[in-house]
């Protein structure tokens, strides 16, 4: 029999709420069996699931996106289209992630100029 967990022992192993859990089933992303008193009851695969959305979730991903990377809950899992559609978020948050750099470099060397002018104005008022 596969090893299966409850809603909390999940959430303690994840480190999340068991409402977050709850959201991502509402949300469609995992979709938990159900007990004979009507418990969810999770596999090692909802976990996986779970891990690969919160993975998604710290790499700026949004729901709609890791949805796409994960597939469906339930049935088949095309693990080539899976992949194709990870890389292509991999890239658009790389690319995302360059741009920002560029612009704090910016801002920094504005910012510096901004304070060597707001210095050199303080010394001539004084």
């Amino acid at each position: 029999m596969e090893e299966t967990f409850t809603i909390s022992e999940l959430a303690s192993q994840l480190d999340i709420s068991p409402s977050a859990i709850r959201f991502y089933e509402e949300k469609g992303l995992i979709s938990p069996a159900r007990s004979a008193g009507n418990q969810r009851v999770y596999t090692k695969q909802n976990r996986a699931r779970l891990k690969l959305i919160l993975r998604g979730k710290r790499f700026g991903a949004s729901l709609e996106e890791i949805a796409e990377m994960i597939g469906p809950p339930i049935g088949e899992i095309n693990e080539a289209k899976q992949i194709e559609r990870s890389l292509y978020y991999i890239d658009k948050r790389f690319k995302e992630l360059q741009n920002q750099k560029k612009e704090i470099v910016v801002f920094e060397k504005e910012l510096l100029m901004l304070k060597k002018k707001l210095l050199s104005r303080l010394k001539e008022i004084n």
